[in-house]
């Protein structure tokens, strides 16, 4: 009877995470297929004509090409020095704790602020034109949008690449120096070629972002046109061509498709191991001299582009009147237009969290808890592999066409459910390795002793699995508040959330609300991840319930459910 219960409700949780995914997924997806080949007399493929011979597609297509490509190269080896800063230097730790924090900072704004803090950084009256005396970047748009996505993929680069470096042996490096390697041949065998599946990886994640991204492009300007800014006109643009536009989307899940069998075929070259022993870094003043300054260089240089987001609305009137003033702070919070908007994103984004909080616990609950076939277990595995290749911009689109005309549109719950889907990878994953690392006899062990298997995973399972709540909570929050691809197509005036906001606000030439909306964001996301993860880390250390000692704790868990029962 009990293992009867235990099916059913399993089986009512992966119903429910496969019933959304089908709703909010699958069904939009079809639907965009179906718009891009709809014809005049049916079927058709004139759309997809019309692009591929039309000028302006290629020349937009070359440019995004170029740009990801020069991007992602070099957000790979700026985010390989400082992960090798922090792991094979012996700079002080108060500077290797300043990289790790500052290397994340940028994705805690949207994008769409990075090209207004590079145009007012960079441009003819640009904060850092003054302090040099010159412009840096020319006026073409090139040089913007490639800055631009370099600060923006920069934390994914350095995450992944910090993440494997960690798993390094480094007593190889003490074998190789005692076989006579020169220090070149040591760095070679030693840490380049155990990351090379890595930062192959880090490049694909970082040029598929690039590739995918509206709000950089949409705030930088300049001559240069991309995929996404000729994609955004198609849709949304003065003439619109709703047809085209699908069109266009659907090619662009191309790349998108690649990145992930490129993945898939580089997790094979990932480093399998446990944690890398502590040994002691060998000594090397200069290396250590060297390795701190660029990598400082290059945070201070990416958060200096920043400082205009503090200095413009502090003056009264940017560039020219240079006084310190708070007036623009005080009308922008007496404006109740931008509060509202606030306030939405701190709804949408707090939904977001919970609703994806949810998801992605029930997704890895019914995958690693759970006595369902292997097959249907891939179905989920399969879902998450999608979400993660599948573009913001392309997923707003779909959800277009799919509730356009229905109840949800222009409503907080099509911004949530986005998100959800959208972001549902990273949090299913680290859920699903939380999960698989307990003890798997605990459910067996309750129903042996009377307790149903919903009991006892909200009285053992969830309490082990606090911590990676916590930390998949504050991902999807954050996540939520700076997302623009998507929201731009779904978003309407009474929906509006920060980054969709920002858009309207360019149009309207309003700098100071922009600058001081992207600091409300920044921080709210900063005052967020500081909680979460204090709340986090005082959850790992409350004593019974620790996810870094599972095994040692579970008859701990058991005798308690035995005297709760």
């Amino acid at each position: 009877m009990m293992k009867h219960i235990k099916e059913q409700e399993i089986k009512g949780i992966y119903g429910i995470v496969i019933g959304v995914f089908l709703i909010f997924l699958l069904v939009p997806l079809l639907l965009l297929l179906g718009k891009s080949f709809e014809g005049e007399g049916g079927i058709s493929l004139v759309h997809y004509g019309e692009i591929l011979t039309g000028k302006g597609f290629f020349v937009a297509f070359g440019n995004s090409i170029l740009l990801s490509f020069a991007s992602a190269a070099a957000v790979t080896a700026l985010a390989f020095v400082l992960a090798y800063t922090i792991y094979y230097t012996n700079v002080p730790k108060e500077m290797k704790r300043f990289i790790r924090l500052a290397a994340v900072a940028p994705m805690l704004l949207p994008t769409i602020a990075y090209g207004f803090a590079i145009r007012y950084s960079f441009g003819e009256q640009g904060l850092i034109t003054r302090l040099l005396g010159g412009r840096l970047l020319g006026n073409s748009g090139f040089a913007g949008l490639w800055l631009g996505y370099v600060i923006y993929t920069l934390p994914t680069a350095f995450m992944l690449i910090v993440h494997s470096m960690s798993f390094i042996d480094k007593k190889l490096m003490i074998v190789s120096r005692v076989m006579g390697d020169s220090p070149f041949r040591t760095f070679l065998g030693t840490i380049l070629r155990p990351l090379l599946g890595t930062l192959a990886a880090s490049f694909v994640q970082c040029f598929v972002l690039c590739f995918t991204d509206y709000g950089i492009p949409a705030s930088v300007g300049g001559e240069i046109e991309v995929l996404a800014t000729v994609l955004y006109s198609q849709i949304l643009g003065s003439v619109p061509n709703l047809n085209r536009g699908a069109a266009m989307a659907v090619l662009m899940l191309i790349p998108s498709a690649l990145s992930i069998f490129l993945l898939h075929c580089l997790g094979r070259y990932n480093i399998r191991s446990n944690e890398g022993a502590p040994v002691e870094i060998r000594r090397g003043k200069l290396r250590d001299i060297l390795c701190g300054l660029v990598s400082c260089g290059i945070l201070i240089w990416v958060l200096s582009i920043f400082a205009v987001v503090f200095a413009v609305p502090l003056t009264e009137e940017w560039p020219y009147r240079l006084c310190f003033t708070a007036e623009h702070i005080r009308q922008a919070f007496s404006d109740q237009s931008l509060l509202s908007v606030y306030e939405n994103a701190l709804l949408v984004a707090g939904l977001t969290a919970l609703a994806g909080s949810l998801t992605a616990y029930g997704a890895a609950l019914a995958v690693a808890r759970s006595n369902l076939s292997k097959r249907f277990k891939r179905v989920i595995d399969r879902i998450a592999l999608m979400t993660k290749g599948i573009p913001g911009m392309v997923i707003g689109i779909a959800f277009l066409f799919a509730f356009s005309g229905t109840p949800v549109e222009n409503t907080f719950f099509i911004l949530v459910i986005c998100n959800v889907v959208h972001f549902f990878f990273f949090p299913y994953r680290m859920m699903k390795g939380c999960l698989s690392k307990m003890n798997a006899s605990w459910e067996t062990t309750a129903l042996l002793m009377g307790d149903t298997w919903l009991k006892t995973i909200v009285r053992v399972v969830t309490p082990n699995a606090m911590t990676t709540l916590l930390k998949v909570f504050s991902y999807y929050f954050i996540n939520a508040m700076v997302a623009v691809n998507a929201a731009i197509f779904i978003a309407g005036v009474r929906t509006a959330v920060i980054p969709t906001k920002i858009k309207e606000l360019q149009d309207s030439a309003k700098s100071n609300e922009i600058f001081v909306l992207s600091l409300l964001t920044l921080a709210t996301n900063l005052a967020v991840r500081g909680l979460f993860r204090y709340l986090a880390a005082r959850k790992e250390n409350a004593g019974v319930y620790r996810e870094g000692n599972l095994e040692e704790s579970s008859a701990m868990d058991i005798r308690g459910l035995s005297e709760r029962l």
